[in-house]
């Protein structure tokens, strides 16, 4: 779920900005938090509008992949922690999912539930913040027809403890049946449950299928979410990402940092733990270590764009106030 920071970032790929305001420390329970200028883009087709940047909480309760398979109280406050500071720099936008954490999945405790929590508490504090919530239903075998979509999404709203979601995705596409799984993304907007739906993990074929099923009930397919990084451009050779761009649909990239992969935090001699230990091997770490870099180069270009863009400013400010 959107470029995840702790959990693994997610990004979307358009724009729009909310005002610039002043941050302030989550641990200032006393003050009301206010968020700095983020880049907001409209999801494809949809009415919905979020920040560029997201955070999965894909991490969030799990025990079977992530967490080195426990949960403690010390997981949760760096949870709860990146929730705070996410809304603190204004990255509203977050991605669960029904699996996350679940039971199912043989997790410890389900996302849904911490992000809801999460999202609780700091409308206490800040009764003002608005937090984008994306959730994914889990198109599983025994599931079969529209309702059962209506009724894991209204599962997911109790856990969230909210009345509706920004936006519903498939998880992943269903072994069969996914005619009516679409019908139930529809219901959903329709019985006003969620502002737009999108999808996860779809190939071109069955992205094109679902746009135009949904077209008929005059719904537009917001989103696909795959897989999609600097080490997995897959969406690029597979037809998955011109297909977004022909339709109009906006491609959610998830793992983007290739789950903790690109951040600089692991190396050759530090992979990472758990199961991604054997996806991140030292061989891989040694080859991915070059993109650290070019990570770097383009962070120093930011930064001199930025400082030229700012003294330009300056500049023509001064200019104005003269010609005044």
């Amino acid at each position: 779920m959107a470029l995840h920071f702790s959990s693994g970032c997610f990004s979307t790929f358009s724009r729009s900005k909310v005002p610039a305001v002043r941050a302030v420390s989550s641990e200032q329970s006393s003050v009301a938090v206010k968020t700095p200028e983020v880049e907001k883009l409209k999801l494809g087709g949809s009415e919905l509008e979020v920040t560029r940047l997201g955070i999965g909480a894909w991490s969030w309760g799990d025990t079977s992949y992530w967490n080195n398979f426990e949960w403690d109280d010390r997981k949760l406050k760096a949870a709860k922690a990146a929730f705070d500071t996410s809304v603190d720099c204004g990255i509203t936008f977050f991605d669960t999912a029904e699996v996350y954490g679940s039971r199912m999945s043989f997790g410890a405790i389900s996302s849904e539930t911490l992000l809801g929590r999460f999202i609780k508490e700091r409308k206490q504090r800040n009764p003002e913040v608005e937090v984008a919530v994306a959730t994914k239903y889990a198109a599983l075998p025994w599931r079969l027809g529209r309702q059962s979509v209506i009724s894991a999404l209204k599962d997911s709203l109790a856990r969230l403890e909210m009345p509706c979601v920004e936006l519903y995705q498939l998880h992943w596409p269903g072994v069969w049946g996914n005619e009516g799984y679409i019908d139930g993304l529809a219901d959903a907007v329709e019985q006003g449950l969620v502002k737009a739906v999108g999808v996860s993990n779809y190939s071109e074929k069955r992205l094109r299928a679902a746009y135009e099923q949904l077209k008929r009930r005059g719904i537009p397919l917001a989103s696909n979410q795959v897989n999609y990084s600097l080490i997995y451009r897959f969406p690029e050779q597979n037809g998955v990402k011109s297909a977004c761009d022909e339709l109009g649909v906006t491609l959610i990239a998830y793992s983007p940092l290739a789950q903790g992969a690109l951040t600089g935090k692991y190396t050759p001699t530090n992979t990472p733990s758990g199961p991604r230990g054997r996806i991140y091997t030292p061989e891989f770490m040694t080859k991915v270590s070059a993109f650290h870099f070019f990570f770097q180069d383009i962070c120093f270009f930011r930064l001199l764009m930025l400082s030229a863009a700012t003294t330009s400013s300056k500049s023509n400010q001064g200019d104005r106030r003269e010609l005044q």
